[in-house]
């Protein structure tokens, strides 16, 4: 194990001569797009089936039975299907965030009070509009809290994205590191990694803080 300062030291001549800020643009830029485009199908996905009973009937049994399945079971099948480039980095955190989200956006779109669906539809809203204009937005705040919640476990996925067949990122400098018996680089890489997953989960409750005050004083 590796003195404290010896890690200190470490990281900071990585950061000296830039490998630390490169691997750590390299892995935000894989989780921003990866987890973006998860949040945006799973927040479609979800409402609907959590709105309309007869689409949740068709999507809850076969997301159930996928997000059971391991991740890491999918990361050899991702090499074969597409390769090793950026998209099948970018595909192991899709497939580790995204069935989750679906269930939890469902559950809060399910948690919006029916008697607002209905004076909608007694005012004649159309589909899309109750979606639109209720659901979502009484949904929001609890879509809100499973995003961040699934932003959390998108750390880990991209880690273990990284850990195999990539040539840049923060979980490609522990395996190197780890070749190398670089104990002082894995243990600095992943303070680093919780750092940068704490500072985003309090970005989040930040901003969740602004956009629903209404809730808070509830």
């Amino acid at each position: 194990m590796p003195t404290p300062l010896a890690v200190i030291e470490r990281l900071a001549a990585m950061v000296a001569n830039g490998t630390l800020l490169s691997d750590i643009g390299v892995s935000l830029l894989r989780i921003a797009l990866a987890f973006l485009a998860s949040t945006m199908m799973a927040v479609a996905i979800g409402v609907l089936a959590g709105t309309y009973g007869i689409w949740r009937a068709v999507i809850e049994p076969l997301v159930d039975f996928v997000r059971y399945m391991p991740v890491v079971a999918f990361v050899p099948l991702t090499i074969l299907w597409v390769g090793t480039d950026e998209f099948q980095k970018l595909l192991v955190i899709w497939i580790g965030t995204f069935f989750q989200q679906v269930l939890m956006i469902m559950d809060a779109a399910r948690r919006v009070p029916q008697d607002y669906i209905g004076l909608g539809r007694t005012l004649g809203m159309s589909n899309l509009a109750i979606v639109r204009r209720i659901v979502l937005p009484g949904a929001l705040p609890d879509i809100w809290d499973a995003t961040r919640i699934c932003l959390g476990w998108a750390w880990t996925w991209l880690v273990l994205a990284e850990l195999v067949a990539a040539n840049s990122g923060m979980g490609y400098r522990i395996v190197v590191s780890q070749r190398y018996f670089q104990t002082d680089t894995i243990i600095g890489y992943i303070l680093v990694l919780g750092l940068l997953g704490l500072l985003t989960d309090q970005i989040m409750r930040l901003v969740e803080r602004r956009l629903f005050r209404y809730r808070q004083g509830a």
